[in-house]
């Protein structure tokens, strides 16, 4: 054990959590590329987080919250701190009031869609198949399909930079396309009120199979990858304007524009970071050059060590 990590990795025991070190953070996101961490916490609650975090921040420990890294690209040297995975141990979903679903922020959005599912709730259809976890999609307003977080949001559970634990509303929120007020103030959550409407069982299904038939019919979902590698410019699409740049399978090593959507950019086997990192910085500048567009990342890119 690295003397520097010694008390966070003796508080993270003692508030529950399960430790380990030199973990390879490959294991733990949707592009499957990226190094070792130098430890590694599974967080068992709300109340754990927010002391971690405290102490982090009062003993300057470098540390990342992740979820269900669908939206993040790792170095391939790893990550020089602590990560807090938000996971298997924050994974509750119950049924509260007047149709609303309470999930802690690591249950899976498929989980949460298929429990609205079966208590014949409606609204989050859009989500089925978002390959994300509560946490991380209300902290980006995730969406697809003419559907956000925001549309059926009412509340989140969430710790703030110096570890206190409040509660925020939809107005709180300042939710805007793939934006919330948490990615400015560095507040995290730890769970989320969702607010849905009775609906017919069947429907439901109906439209969560057919969503989830456009995504396998549309999508590269048997590659890994992280989505949707770039936010949608103002009045274009980033995939059209990809492919329009005639970079259709443009690719780097393992690292490839995808052929059946060009706004992802997938593993296409053997990949590294280095080559996911290198196809995107080449998609942003061969795209203004023939555009005029500059594409933002959706994806978050992660460096190694801070500087």
């Amino acid at each position: 054990m690295n003397e520097k990590y010694f008390d966070i990795y003796t508080l993270a025991l003692k508030t529950g959590c399960e430790v380990r070190e030199r973990e390879p953070l490959s294991a733990h996101c949707t592009f499957r590329v990226g190094g070792e961490c130098d430890v590694f916490v599974e967080v068992a609650s709300g109340e754990a987080l927010g002391q971690l975090i405290r102490f982090a921040n009062d003993n300057s420990v470098r540390y990342f919250v992740l979820g269900n890294g669908s939206n993040v690209l790792f170095s391939d040297e790893g990550y020089e701190g602590v990560i807090l995975h938000i996971g298997q141990m924050m994974n509750e979903i119950r049924l509260l009031d007047d149709g609303k679903i309470y999930a802690q922020a690591g249950a899976s959005l498929s989980r949460v869609c298929n429990f609205a599912l079966e208590n014949s709730l409606s609204g989050l259809e859009f989500a089925y198949g978002i390959p994300g976890y509560v946490g991380g999609a209300v902290f980006m307003n995730a969406g697809a399909y003419g559907g956000e977080v925001k549309d059926v949001f009412v509340s989140a559970d969430v710790i703030t930079p110096n570890g206190e634990m409040i509660t925020v509303s939809c107005d709180d929120m300042r939710f805007s396309y793939r934006y919330s007020a948490l990615m400015d103030n560095g507040s995290l959550v730890t769970s989320a009120v969702f607010s849905l409407e009775q609906g017919d069982k069947g429907e439901i299904k109906a439209k969560m199979d057919e969503l989830m038939g456009k995504r396998k019919a549309k999508q590269p979902i048997e590659f890994p990858s992280a989505g949707s590698t770039f936010k949608r410019p103002k009045g274009n699409f980033a995939g059209a304007l990809i492919e329009q740049s005639g970079l259709r399978g443009y690719s780097v090593g393992g690292a490839c524009v995808s052929e059946k959507h060009c706004g992802f950019v997938i593993n296409k086997g053997g990949a590294t970071s280095k080559d996911i990192m290198q196809v995107i910085k080449d998609v942003q500048k061969i795209v203004q050059e023939k555009t005029g567009y500059l594409l933002e990342t959706e994806v978050r890119l992660i460096p190694a060590r801070e500087g």
